[in-house]
């Protein structure tokens, strides 16, 4: 084998190893294998509680260099559902989601790092009633593995919070009813 196509090859394969340490999962929305959910004090007396029903994204794994890694999502601002139809009217309004005029709500990362337990910090931008801020989420690996169908999945858990007012959410609740914790449950499916 000629010297030229030694280096060719090596050239080739080094230049590629990158592209195979990082993987795209789509998160599996299809199958309710993920779930965007919230809490917020009501009126200092319990938690109300809900869900997004229809959002969708994906997010990029680098084994090598987990610094590397990306997520973007998509949610869809008027699948909100608390459990009560009245309520999820209200929460779609201007008073809270403006839903009609700002559909979506995006969360793009920009940096992922681990903190001294071992948990991903993901930091990114959060897009809310047309209001985008830094927002950052402490994120657990569930696991990995093949999965019945023949594919691969990986699945995170994590959650952060925020100011209502930060998002231009004006409606008061009452002083103990401000921060929203979101909860993230997803699973990905890695793309072949």
């Amino acid at each position: 084998m000629s010297k030229i196509r030694i280096v060719m090859m090596l050239l080739l394969f080094t230049g590629s190893a990158p592209l195979l340490a990082a993987e795209t999962y789509l998160i599996d929305t299809k199958g309710m294998h993920a779930s965007i959910n919230f809490e917020i004090p009501h009126l200092g007396y319990s938690l109300l509680t809900g869900r997004f029903n229809r959002f969708s994204g994906k997010f990029v794994y680098d084994r090598d260099n987990p610094s590397a890694s990306s997520v973007s999502v998509v949610i869809e601002t008027g699948s909100v559902d608390s459990n009560h139809a009245e309520r999820d009217k209200h929460l779609r309004s201007k008073d809270f989601l403006n839903s009609k005029k700002y559909p979506e709500a995006t969360f793009v990362s920009s940096s992922f790092s681990e903190d001294d337990s071992g948990a991903i910090v993901m930091t990114g931008d959060f897009t809310l009633n047309g209001i985008s801020k830094p927002l950052k989420i402490r994120m657990n690996k569930v696991g990995e593995g093949e999965d019945p169908w023949g594919g691969y999945r990986m699945g995170f858990s994590g959650e952060t919070s925020f100011l209502l007012t930060d998002f231009g959410i004006m409606k008061s609740l009452g002083e103990h009813s401000k921060d929203v914790v979101l909860q993230l449950n997803i699973e990905g499916v890695r793309e072949k």
